[in-house]
């Protein structure tokens, strides 16, 4: 019992911290590529890297070939001792970076594409000229995936969507989805008066990351329907769909901030609005037991303080 006990710490003294940590993303990621990316190293210098604790440990970590990447038993009981360890080790450095006088540092935030441009799009350049020592790393994803488990410092989402062990912090007021048709649209096919008359109707799908196609949500006088709507064209992306609106091939159904200036204009004519009510915003969210770090706090004080300004 004793050697085994020797033998351990002499392999620990002969592992560093980085070799956990490539370790780690690799376990997490289960791709070589994907672990160098997030780390913004080389894919061979993970390998290296990989192999090398491997060859100190004396057992296999990953089993590797052409096309995948799966942990062995060895490699599973590592990672899930290890996740904790380097959270703690993390955290600490983390902390001890707070003591410097200004914010800095690397502050990774996953969000959707329509978050970044409404969020963080009109803030990047004056933010990172106020605090020239933080990295931004600005991830666009439509999952809504553990922020955690991908290792992000932060998200920014609706507020329905964040997870209840988050700490939630509203960016914006309540917000509406508003059903928009350009009028000559609506001069060839008519106006719904109902969301049931939507099935009568071209209507300009969207489409999750995930692959799912949204059904419209409607409510008044605490009556809800769900509308699964069908039509000629399916988006990935609301602003294409305001367009494609404005360009008359169907009814969009987005969030009306969307579409402020094209109503104005009289690009658009909305319907349905008794059925479209309001409900929460946009949120930053962050995991509670995790330290926040002083360049997280700097940037959701700046984006209130812009807020707040305009």
């Amino acid at each position: 019992m004793l050697d085994d006990t020797m033998r351990v710490a002499h392999q620990s003294r002969n592992v560093d911290f980085f070799s956990f940590t490539v370790f780690l993303a690799v376990a997490t990621r289960r791709s070589f590529r994907a672990a160098a990316t997030e780390l913004e190293i080389t894919p061979s210098a993970v390998s290296h890297s990989v192999k090398a604790l491997e060859r100190r440990l004396g057992v296999r970590l990953l089993n590797r070939t052409t096309r995948s990447t799966s942990l062995t038993e060895a490699g599973e009981r590592l990672a899930a001792k290890l996740r904790p360890a380097v959270s703690i080790i993390d955290e600490a450095m983390r902390e001890v970076d707070d003591l410097r006088v200004a914010p800095s540092g690397t502050v990774r935030i996953n969000a959707s594409e329509g978050a970044i441009r409404l969020i963080l799009r009109p803030i990047l350049a004056s933010f990172l000229k106020s605090y020239p020592d933080v990295h931004l790393d600005v991830v666009s994803d439509g999952r809504l995936g553990d922020i955690v488990a991908a290792g992000f410092d932060a998200g920014i989402r609706l507020a329905e969507a964040v997870p209840q062990d988050m700490v939630a912090v509203p960016l914006m007021g309540n917000v509406r989805f508003a059903a928009v048709a350009s009028p000559a649209y609506f001069a060839e096919h008519g106006r719904p008066i109902t969301p049931h008359d939507l099935y009568r109707h071209d209507c300009i799908r969207f489409r999750f990351e995930s692959g799912a196609i949204y059904q419209w949500e409607f409510e008044r006088r605490g009556v809800s329907e769900t509308i699964d709507v069908s039509g000629p064209l399916t988006l990935t992306d609301q602003p294409l769909m305001v367009d494609a609106a404005v360009d008359g091939i169907g009814i969009a159904f987005v969030p009306d901030h969307l579409v402020i200036e094209a109503l104005r204009d009289r690009r658009l004519e909305r319907v349905l609005d008794d059925w479209c009510p309001p409900f929460p915003g946009l949120c930053l969210y962050y995991p509670g037991h995790r330290h926040v770090s002083q360049a997280l706090r700097a940037l959701i004080a700046f984006i209130k303080g812009e807020q707040v300004r305009s």
